[in-house]
């Protein structure tokens, strides 16, 4: 019952009372009237004596209250004095008015008439911002602010032995590594048994020794793999020495004439130990894919950080390898009622020709297959192989729109994505939702965006181009055939544009590739047909040329002007001749695209990793020929944040 109501009740039953008391006293003096007086004055004495007491009481109660509110005040000053919570006080101009004992005491004294910054430099930035609350350190002690921005009153807690609780929490989460010697079996297949185990002690040995520095488990699980668990911490301490034990074990190694480098791959941020060994090995498979020689670390969220990857990939992929993808992919064609073929937007030479290497697979194993083609976004140099296509009755027919694609693909049509692995980069990537086998073939080393649950990888970043890796396919087909002239010189155009005419990332295996296409009919003057280029696209790169300079030492950056327009041929070619210049280690030309987009293109004879480069801005490719793409910036901007790239890997900025 409220208080009012209850009070209320209370006088109602006073006054009747009083009521009933006065009318039977009037009734007993009527019939007696002595009787009647003494009940009358018995009543007045209890009014007075009741009256008293209630006097009594009031005053009793207001003294209660104003000891406590005195009290109360008492503890309010105690509390805004004493507690460890600071109490800041501020203006309109965010200048401190008052601050409480604590505050002196944390942040030094003479505060009031000072702005707030003085306390911590961003808190003006905090309160202009309209953040709730922040947490920032200041020396070895943290504090977390709150904001009361209509009373402009700033609360400060100091949360110190939370954040090194929680610090020394993620110190101690566990980590687990799986280290892979990447080259072991080729380089010591020949070697007498004694030289191999002496080998391999040294490599042991050094593994050992920095698994003792740094306080890492280490055990052997096979003759080139490794398991590491160590903790957060340790890991933090690899990560800041750059995991020199790369640089280490490819230094001892290469004494004895036979280099050998790591992978390693890390899991980390995870509780689960389960879950911990499934991010390492896929960590591992990262690395390999992108050439090894390098570490990656992928976290719970899918994030990955790289290092290392200084070293171009050695050519380790066999033709027993070829052979045993050729039979694999003969047999999902022949499981399949079609096969789609289908390269990144803007397709290269390389990508046109190794799809029509794949349609030539279909082909010979009686199934139909269409490449994916948007004609409105092709580069320019593969302009003249579709008009040489055109004449080609049956091949012509045999490419498709997205919009077509869509409608032949179903549960029965294999997808075969060629010359790139990113979901984000093919050309309709809805293709990829509707069919449910999907094949990639690629030779770029290996990103972190890539297709879900492929049935076949046919990765090789060692390979010059993905019309060699599809040659090689070719080769192996269980039947004897004949390659039409322009299937055969696509193919060929494609390794030659991806080689620089075999003046860049050329193995043996090239070769035998180009060889055979030679031997089936490839036209080396047709190449050099599809490959010329026309006098306006020759100036426009030598603009380009002539705009180029000098960035620290043999890093050549060339920025065409604000008014200009190129496409992506124009600018890969400028970069290509800018490597021809002496003294130049790495070139890189920047340039504004159709799209409104900032392109950069960078080459390297190797001793420069690119791609670490052009990764650090949202792009990628191989360690000596990268490009990226870069949104919303000015050619300005997007030559400053390629010189802050380049600085950050010369410094030892992480990447691979």
């Amino acid at each position: 019952m409220p208080n009012w109501k209850k009070q209320w009740w209370q006088q109602l039953h006073v006054i009747a009372l009083f009521v009933i008391a006065v009318v039977s006293i009037a009734v007993l003096a009527y019939y007696r009237l002595e009787a009647g007086a003494v009940a009358g004055i018995a009543l007045i004495v209890w009014i007075g004596l009741f009256h008293q007491s209630h006097k009594r009481n009031e005053r009793q109660l207001h003294k209660y209250i104003s000891t406590l509110s005195y009290r109360v005040n008492k503890a309010g000053e105690e509390a805004v004095t004493k507690l460890p919570v600071g109490i800041v006080l501020y203006n309109e101009d965010e200048v401190i008015e008052w601050v409480n004992p604590f505050v002196d005491e944390r942040f030094g004294t003479g505060l009031i008439g000072e702005p707030i910054t003085c306390i911590h430099e961003e808190l003006g930035e905090y309160v202009s911002n309209d953040v709730a609350n922040e947490t920032f350190q200041m020396e070895s002690s943290y504090y977390y602010m709150t904001f009361e921005r209509d009373e402009r009153l700033i609360y400060i807690v100091d949360v110190t032995e939370k954040e090194q609780t929680q610090k020394k929490y993620q110190h101690m989460l566990p980590v687990i590594a799986h280290i892979y010697l990447d080259n072991y079996d080729e380089v010591t297949q020949s070697m007498e048994d004694q030289v191999r185990s002496r080998l391999l002690a040294k490599v042991t040995t050094a593994l050992n020794n920095w698994a003792s520095d740094y306080d890492i488990f280490l055990r052997r699980t096979s003759s080139d793999r490794f398991l590491a668990v160590m903790n957060h911490k340790t890991l933090l301490l690899l990560e800041e020495n750059r995991f020199e034990l790369l640089d280490n074990i490819r230094e001892r190694t290469a004494r004895e004439k036979v280099p050998i480098t790591l992978s390693i791959g890390v899991g980390t941020e995870e509780t689960s130990l389960k879950q911990l060994g499934a991010l390492a090995q896929s960590s591992l498979d990262l690395a390999l894919g992108r050439g090894g020689d390098q570490v990656a670390i992928k976290k719970k969220n899918g994030r990955v950080r790289f290092y290392g990857g200084k070293t171009n990939a050695m050519e380790k992929r066999t033709r027993v390898r070829a052979r045993v993808i050729s039979h694999a992919l003969r047999d999902f064609v022949k499981e399949s009622e079609r096969v789609i073929v289908m390269g990144h937007q803007r397709p290269d030479m390389d990508a046109i020709g190794a799809a029509i290497g794949v349609l030539k697979i279909a082909d010979l194993n009686d199934r139909e297959g269409f490449i994916v083609l948007d004609v409105d976004d092709i580069n320019p140099d593969v302009q003249r192989l579709l008009e040489e296509t055109e004449k080609h009755d049956h091949l012509w027919s045999q490419f498709v729109s997205p919009e077509e694609a869509l409608d032949l693909a179903d549960k029965e049509t294999l997808l075969v994505i060629v010359d790139t692995h990113k979901p984000s980069m093919v050309i309709e990537p809805r293709l990829l939702e509707m069919i449910d086998r999907i094949i990639v073939i690629d030779h770029h080393r290996r990103s972190e965006d890539f297709v879900e649950d492929p049935v076949l990888v046919y990765m090789e970043p060692y390979a010059s181009s993905t019309a060699e890796l599809v040659t090689e396919l070719l080769e192996y087909q269980p039947m004897q055939f004949k390659m039409d002239r322009l299937e055969a010189t696509a193919l060929l155009a494609g390794i030659i544009v991806d080689t620089r005419s075999f003046a860049v990332r050329t193995g043996a295996r090239t070769f035998d590739a180009a060889s055979f296409l030679r031997a089936n009919g490839a036209d080396t003057a047709l190449v050099q047909k599809l490959l010329k280029e026309d006098l306006a696209s020759y100036v426009k790169r030598a603009k380009l040329v002539e705009n180029a300079y000098l960035y620290r030492e043999g890093y050549a950056i060339a920025v065409a002007p604000d008014d200009h327009v190129y496409d992506q041929l124009v600018i890969a070619q400028a970069a290509d001749t800018l490597l021809t210049m002496s003294g130049v280690l790495a070139s890189f030309v920047v340039c504004q695209l159709a799209d409104g987009r900032i392109g950069i293109s960078a080459r390297s004879l190797g001793d420069v990793n690119v791609q670490v480069i052009m990764e650090k801005l949202g792009g990628g490719g191989h360690l000596s020929n990268a490009a990226t793409q870069l949104p919303d910036l000015t050619l300005e901007e997007g030559k400053l944040q390629l010189e802050k790239a380049i600085d950050e890997v010369r410094e030892g900025g992480s990447g691979a």
